[in-house]
């Protein structure tokens, strides 16, 4: 992910040549994609339309070129072009949950987080999907969908999954260099001691040929431990880490350098190296620029296959900077409040991504145009990737081990009276260890899709609520569009309660509590 070719919006536009046109679309750093066209194509998001659906740029310059104008400029010829969709929209694959944990933290506080922090995508792919998994590396795919009230208009969703999990002793042994901020602000509750409490029962559950190392920082980083294999040296993992305590301010930039120079030193050929961040990533001291830590990690990417894990804590949490870090790092974001959110992310979900399944992996659904008028799709908005270079292995994709689920949901609106056909949703990855390249593709017919969203499966409807309950919390800004058919929280919490009762599943439990929270605080409930 940390060199992959971006656009922005949920869907690209071309022109008579093959120049790329990237959309006006969700300002910031959310995961994927107003005027109404008499032509009735594509919509996109940024001015009044507020279907859900995106519309060509008028801002686009003639010629074909694919070059944008600028802002003010005002000729007809600008003003008026609409060139026609391409109806393929391509993706890196990304397994982050940190912007769902992080508002259920505010909502928790009484609070309505910040728009700007919700990533749809990151609430869908918080919950158990119910998709047939592959036995061997890569992929299943699975595309299904249900029509809305909106007339025309459905929801599509793309499901990938790896294989199950296997015992921990089959996989490869892991070199982990965990880089910890010990700030002042990380002496609140829910910081500092629930990364302590639950590092010490991660030392004791990873194999005794894993080797970890300790990186701190404040003002300065240090290094508290170097790589050190845990077989017979349990003891002195855990003396380090009870060493750890709040000091002074965030200098991330130090703790990232310090950090990754160690994982380099101790490097393990075939081994899985990682760095592990575990901060609040308010940075305020040293190197405070984002984009020169940023480089440091994706240097030490391209150079020795080192990634990143991001885990955010704290009320105050710099949640843009974090996803930007593990990003460029082709890692991925957790996001950690609780004692059990803390235990899940260290002792359960790390052990296990440990692992790879696929490298470099990217997703791209094609629309026909004979039955699909508009798409968009719902986040992933810095996750983009040229449609082009989908099949250019040298951009990069994202990375995911044995027991992901990765789902991306479009709305998308058909052509009155037409059947057949409705989408092609192939994914493509690298095997992890020869990077050979493989791909696997599922098709849905409009006859397949469900009348209703709400008559469909029971995971397909907890995915929606995740992606309308997200839909809500940005409602009123205008950065982003309201998708059809869209709810308010008061009717969301209404159908998570039932979705809750229907799975037994304590995550949805969980999600109607939290609809409940944010109907209460805008005066819904």
């Amino acid at each position: 992910m940390g060199d992959r070719h971006r656009i922005r919006g949920g869907l690209r536009i071309r022109g008579g040549l093959r120049g790329v046109l990237a959309l006006t679309a969700a300002a910031g750093l959310l995961l994927t994609g107003c005027g109404a066209s008499d032509s009735g194509g594509s919509k996109a998001e940024g001015s009044s339309y507020r279907s859900g659906f995106p519309a060509p740029d008028r801002n686009r310059g003639s010629g074909g070129t694919g070059e944008q104008k600028n802002g003010d400029d005002e000729s007809s010829e600008s003003r008026d072009f609409a060139p026609a969709p391409d109806y393929l929209s391509t993706f890196a694959l990304d397994v982050d949950t940190a912007s769902y944990s992080y508002a259920r933290r505010t909502l928790a506080e009484g609070r309505l987080p910040d728009p700007s922090t919700v990533r749809p995508e990151e609430f869908v792919n918080s919950f158990r999907q119910d998709y047939d998994r592959p036995d061997g590396n890569g992929f299943s795919v699975t595309v299904d969908g249900a029509r809305t009230a909106d007339e025309n208009s459905s929801l599509v969703r793309v499901g990938l999954a790896t294989r199950p999990a296997a015992d921990s002793g089959e996989r490869a042994p892991a070199a982990l260099t965990f880089v910890i901020d010990i700030s002042g602000s990380m002496a609140e509750p829910g910081r500092l001691d629930l990364a302590k409490d639950s590092l010490d029962v991660m030392t004791n559950q990873l194999r005794d040929d894993d080797s970890v190392a300790i990186v701190t920082f404040s003002d300065e980083a240090e290094r508290v431990l170097p790589m050190t294999r845990l077989g017979g040296n349990r003891n002195e993992v855990h003396d380090a880490i009870a060493t750890l305590e709040p000091t002074d301010s965030t200098n991330l930039g130090a703790g990232v350098k310090t950090g990754y120079e160690t994982a380099v030193e101790g490097l393990r050929e075939g081994a899985t190296n990682r760095v592990v961040l575990v901060s609040d990533a308010l940075a305020n001291t040293g190197d405070t620029d984002p984009d020169s830590i940023l480089e440091r990690i994706a240097s030490e990417r391209r150079e020795h296959g080192i990634t990143l894990f991001g885990v955010g804590v704290g009320s105050d949490y710099g949640d843009a900077l974090m996803e930007r870090l593990a990003d460029k790092g082709d890692g991925h974001t957790a996001y950690v409040s609780t004692d059990e959110e803390a235990r899940k992310v260290f002792c359960q979900d790390l052990p296990r991504n440990i692992d790879l399944t696929a490298r470099d992996a990217k997703a791209q659904v094609s629309f026909d145009p004979s039955t699909v008028s508009d798409f968009r799709l719902i986040g992933y908005d810095n996750r983009q990737v040229a449609d082009e270079d989908f099949r250019d292995d040298s951009v990069d994709g994202g990375e995911t081990g044995p027991g992901h689920t990765v789902t991306a949901l479009y709305a998308v609106r058909t052509r009155p009276g037409t059947e057949g056909h409705l989408a092609t949703a192939t994914v493509r990855w690298l095997d992890p260890k020869t990077r050979a390249p493989h791909e696997e593709s599922a098709r849905l017919e409009t006859d397949s899709l469900q009348p209703s969203v709400w008559k469909a499966s029971p995971r397909f409807q907890v995915t929606a609520t995740a992606a309308y309950f997200a839909d809500a919390l940005r409602r009123g800004d205008d950065r982003w569009n309201t998708l059809p058919d869209s709810a308010g929280f008061a009717e969301l919490a209404d159908r998570a309660d039932r979705l809750a009762s229907t799975t037994e599943d304590a995550d949805v439990r969980r999600l109607a509590d939290a609809i409940h929270r944010a109907s209460r605080l805008t005066g819904q409930d």
